[in-house]
């Protein structure tokens, strides 16, 4: 992939006052995405605005700037502030920390990622995907050979046991698990409120909303903790433990000392994994199968292909994926369209400099990769559904930084190997079994920026059986 063009920022940069972006500052906080696109058409790639109406911030979507934060220049930049209070309610796992605590638990986690683990999950998505889908199957058997289902519901269901089971070996109920999921949703979406409208926090905190939102956590992390105990209680037993991701926390032991994490941090990262790896691709695969429900098209390309590599009528192994790409291709493009991480935020550490443009310590960045990937510079016709962009002849020529949805640089996500693996599987075997089908009359769907990008409600997907 070719660097962006050099761009010479102006000095000073456009910004929008603070009277506009305190009188926007409703607006932005029911759906960001309009009021960002129109500020950036109106004043350019880079400019200031005031978060809220209190808080300034550059926001950019050029992608070379983008580049000089997360990749370049990265020890200079840290997570700021509205990442860092996002720890009150998951912990100071991977996700919240910094600098050397961050690397040092980063170097501890990564072995947990690497293929050879990824590969060995793949079985256990397999068997939770064939096990969603199979009452489906028997509903679209019963109903003449289709059925509908509410698509953000489903991928969220079977994303939270995928994860879970990647983690913990899942010995959680039904029950618990959907309350598991539906507390992460409400302790996010209220996180949220109070970054995009910081002038309601006080009425929030007397209104019990930071107390109330706190027990919620209390709630999660009993239920996550509990089971840690039992876990812990239980290595003394005869039998091996099970070979998941919360025995490979509980295993490891830090290069310098020798020493576990200490129970409270391993907490923190089992809630961070929970929390970041079932999200994402939840809100991803739901993005894609309103994608391909939309371009029946793009289906058949992915049946194509499988069949051609003789499976159609079986899932695929692990091993097979490399020679599946189109359903990769497709994964890519959702993620174009609808990144997970939409927005990312860095603060300078020390004053810097980026093509001409002065950077004062203390700079809050605003990362647009939504807008990124949606400039019509890097990409003809961006809003347009093209999974063949990311072909390999094409995708070379695809601009650094024009693309980032798994961020960028050192603090690239860790768990992207295993997202990509599952959300691969999951559409290759939810088109093993159905055409996806677009409900005649049915609206378009609305997106909902929160932490992550979403659908806001549900929408139906037809299922008919092949």
């Amino acid at each position: 992939m070719p660097d962006a063009e050099p761009v010479t920022l102006p000095k000073p940069l456009p910004r929008v006052p603070r009277w506009q972006s305190l009188r926007r500052s409703v607006a932005l906080a029911g759906n960001p995405l309009p009021e960002l696109n129109a500020v950036l058409e109106k004043y350019g790639d880079t400019l200031e605005l005031f978060i809220g109406g209190f808080v300034k911030s550059v926001l950019t979507r050029d992608p070379g700037l983008t580049q000089h934060i997360l990749q370049k220049n990265h020890r200079n930049y840290a997570k700021s502030s509205f990442t860092r209070g996002f720890s009150r309610y998951v912990g100071h796992g991977l996700l919240t920390n910094d600098g050397a605590d961050w690397l040092r638990q980063r170097r501890l986690i990564q072995p947990g990622f690497h293929r050879q683990r990824v590969a060995g999950l793949a079985g256990l998505m397999q068997r939770l995907v064939a096990d969603a889908l199979a009452p489906l199957r028997a509903q679209a058997a019963a109903g003449g050979g289709s059925t509908t289902v509410a698509a953000h519901a489903l991928m969220t269901r079977l994303t939270f046991r995928i994860i879970a089971s990647s983690v913990f070996s899942s010995d959680f109920s039904d029950a618990e698990l959907d309350r598991l999921s539906a507390l992460v949703t409400e302790i996010q979406a209220f996180y949220v409120r109070t970054i995009r409208q910081p002038y309601l926090r006080p009425w929030q905190w007397l209104r019990g909303g930071f107390r109330y939102h706190d027990g919620l956590v209390a709630e999660l992390r009993a239920l996550l903790g509990g089971y840690i105990a039992r876990r812990r209680a239980a290595e003394t037993a005869a039998a091996p433990p099970p070979d998941d991701l919360l025995q490979m926390l509980l295993d490891a032991r830090y290069e310098d000392d020798g020493q576990p994490m200490r129970p409270e941090q391993v907490l923190d990262e089992a809630l961070i994994l929970l929390v970041a790896g079932h999200e994402t691709s939840a809100n991803a695969l739901t993005w894609l199968l309103y994608l391909l429900a939309r371009h029946p098209p793009e289906q058949a390309v992915i049946r194509t292909e499988r069949a051609a590599a003789g499976l159609a009528s079986a899932p695929p192994a692990f091993d097979d994926l490399p020679r599946l790409n189109t359903a990769l291709h497709a994964v890519q493009e959702a993620m174009r369209l609808y990144p997970p991480a939409w927005m990312v935020d860095r603060v300078a550490l020390a004053d810097d400099e980026y093509q001409g443009l002065r950077i004062p310590k203390g700079t809050l960045f605003s990362i647009y990769l939504h807008g990124l990937h949606h400039d019509a510079k890097y990409w003809p016709d961006p809003e347009d559904f093209r999974p063949a962009r990311f072909a390999p002849e094409a995708a070379k020529l695809l601009t650094l930084y024009a693309y980032a949805p798994f961020g960028g640089g050192p603090r690239l996500c860790i768990g992207m190997q295993f997202a990509l693996t599952e959300m691969q599987l999951v559409v290759l075997e939810i088109l093993r079994h159905f055409e996806l089908e677009w409900p005649a009359g049915q609206p378009a769907v609305i997106q909902q920026p929160l932490i992550t990008l979403r659908p806001k409600g549900d929408f139906e997907l037809g299922l008919r059986l092949l």
